[in-house]
C-alpha cells in the first residue's frame, strides 16, 4: 500500500485491509464501495486512497497476502518421508490453515473472477505453485507404489476442494471436535488416493 509521510499506514493500513476482507468476504467484491470500506475505517473516503490506489488493488493484495502466507506456512511445515507421510502432513497443514481463516479463504477463492488479467496471472501463479506441492507427493506416492490415481492434476484438485470446503461449514463448538473432523478428513483424503 502507499504511503503518505506523516501517515499512521501502519496502523490505518492494516485497518483497510482488514475491513476490505470482512466486507468483501460477507457482500462480495461487485457489491463493496470504496466508501463502505472507508466507514468500515472510520475514514473519509478520499482517504483511503493514502493506502491503496483502487478498490482493485485492495482485493489483489489481499488475495496476494493470503497466499503468501499460504505459501510459506508450507515451507515451514517442512514436509518430509514418505509420500504417505507426507501426504498426511499436508492435508493436516491445509486443514489447520484455513479453518482460521474462512473469510481469506472466501475472498480467495471466490473473488478471483474479479481480478485483472494482471493480477489474476500474478495469483494464479502462486495457486499452482501450492498445487503442486500436492501433485509432486501424489507422483511420488504413485512412484512408491502406495498411491494410485488416474490423473494426479485432477486429483490435487479435487483434494483442495475437498479440503477447503471444510472451512466453510464447519464452525468451533459444533457436534465434533476438531482433531474428530481433521482425522476423518485424512481418512478420506488417504483412501481416495490408496491402491
Amino acid at each position: 500500500m502507499a504511503r503518505k509521510q506523516g501517515s499512521h499506514s501502519d496502523i490505518t493500513g492494516p485497518k483497510v485491509l482488514d475491513a476490505a476482507l470482512r466486507l468483501i468476504a460477507q457482500h462480495g467484491y461487485a457489491a463493496v464501495s470504496m466508501r463502505q470500506i472507508a466507514a468500515e475505517v472510520g475514514v473519509q473516503a478520499g482517504a483511503l486512497y493514502n493506502y491503496t490506489p483502487d478498490k482493485q488493488s485492495l482485493l489483489f493484495d489481499l488475495m496476494r497476502h493470503h497466499m503468501s502466507e499460504l505459501l510459506d506456512g508450507l515451507v515451514a511445515a517442512d514436509l518430509t518421508g514418505d509420500a504417505l507421510t507426507r501426504l498426511k502432513g499436508f492435508t493436516r497443514f491445509h486443514i489447520r490453515f484455513h479453518l482460521p481463516r474462512s473469510d481469506q479463504v472466501f475472498v480467495s477463492y471466490m473473488e478471483l473472477r474479479n481480478l485483472s488479467p494482471d493480477n489474476f496471472t500474478a495469483i494464479e501463479a502462486m495457486r499452482r505453485q501450492y498445487e503442486d506441492a500436492l501433485e509432486d507427493i501424489l507422483r511420488a506416492g504413485e512412484a512408491e507404489g502406495v498411491f494410485a490415481v488416474p490423473d494426479t492434476r485432477v486429483a490435487t484438485m479435487a483434494l483442495i476442494a475437498m479440503l477447503t470446503g471444510l472451512s466453510h461449514w464447519y464452525r468451533e463448538g459444533g457436534r465434533l471436535a476438531m482433531p474428530v473432523v481433521e482425522q476423518i478428513y485424512w481418512d478420506l483424503v488417504r483412501k481416495s488416493v490408496a491402491v
